[in-house]
């Protein structure tokens, strides 16, 4: 067998087993099996979360380029970590997500709508130091910080909800189905400078499977926030476009790979491409999906 395609599938294995443990119960309870009360789920999604973070917005520098002289490099993380505790931590644990129009959170996903929407309309911005230090904080700190508030859990009865779980399922299944639909019915390429594999027919397949996908789990966990119906459009629409964001970021400064922190995958980023755009469509939705 290829040695490249037994180490991808290792990679792929443990990134996904370490997904499905630090986002259900799974994790907890295997650890605490070896030492009950050792540690508590939403500690364990916390530290994935962290670990996310800081892994992607190292290869963001990286990628990027920094000047090594500028001042900017060293501020890129100390202003990350302010960003992800004070607005986000804080109210993770405790429980000071309310998905109200709160002004600071949708201020965040309009720097995010700008920050992608620099990157592909303006990317000579970001060959300052400067652009290179706000796109690093708006891209990694911010979606990872709307992630923090998608579970619920309680300290109290020891629950942790899915939401985060079936997000990333639906995100698999979404780059799963439009693979395969466009290897085998793929003609019309969807953005042939960026990313020359995507097709028309394949981001199509994605979409429909994906909601078939929302559906069988919207009918099971009804508990779920939202109608995972339409989380699975969301996932399966705005999916690609992460994936076509970290392209471009990686086209605009000569990169082919994130890193290489996951075995025969890349980096985080590669891995997370679509996560972090989905996190903050998906948290939107259930500020929208309260009000009705």
């Amino acid at each position: 067998m290829d040695k490249n395609l037994v180490l991808r599938l290792f990679g792929g294995l443990l990134y996904g087993l370490v997904v499905v443990l630090c986002t259900t119960s799974l994790g907890a309870e295997f650890i605490n099996g070896f030492s009950p009360g050792l540690v508590q789920q939403q500690n364990l999604y916390y530290g994935l979360i962290t670990f996310f973070l800081f892994m992607g917005a190292w290869e963001c520098v990286r990628m990027m380029k920094f000047d090594p002289k500028g001042w900017e490099k060293w501020v890129v993380f100390p202003l990350i970590l302010f960003v992800f505790y004070q607005l986000f931590s804080k109210r993770y644990f405790n429980h000071g997500f309310y998905f109200n129009f709160n002004l600071s959170e949708i201020l965040a996903i309009v720097l995010i709508i700008i920050a992608v929407v620099t990157l592909f309309r303006f990317p000579k911005e970001l060959y300052y130091d400067s652009g290179k230090l706000i796109f690093t904080v708006i891209y990694t700190a911010l979606p990872f910080g709307f992630a923090l508030g998608l579970p619920k859990f309680s300290t109290i009865e020891h629950t942790f909800t899915l939401e985060v779980f079936f997000l990333f399922v639906l995100i698999w299944s979404s780059d799963s189905f439009a693979y395969f639909t466009g290897k085998f019915l793929g003609k019309h390429k969807m953005a042939p400078k960026i990313s020359p594999k995507k097709t028309w027919e394949g981001f199509a397949g994605g979409v429909f499977f994906t909601i078939i996908l929302g559906y069988f789990i919207e009918l099971n966990y009804p508990d779920l926030r939202g109608n995972y119906i339409i989380v699975g459009f969301l996932v399966s629409v705005f999916g690609p476009l992460g994936d076509l964001v970290e392209s471009q970021l990686k086209r605009t400064f000569g990169v082919k790979d994130s890193g290489n922190v996951i075995p025969g995958h890349g980096g985080i980023l590669d891995r997370l491409d679509s996560f972090i755009i989905c996190v903050p469509v998906v948290y939107l939705y259930f500020i929208l999906e309260k009000l009705i």
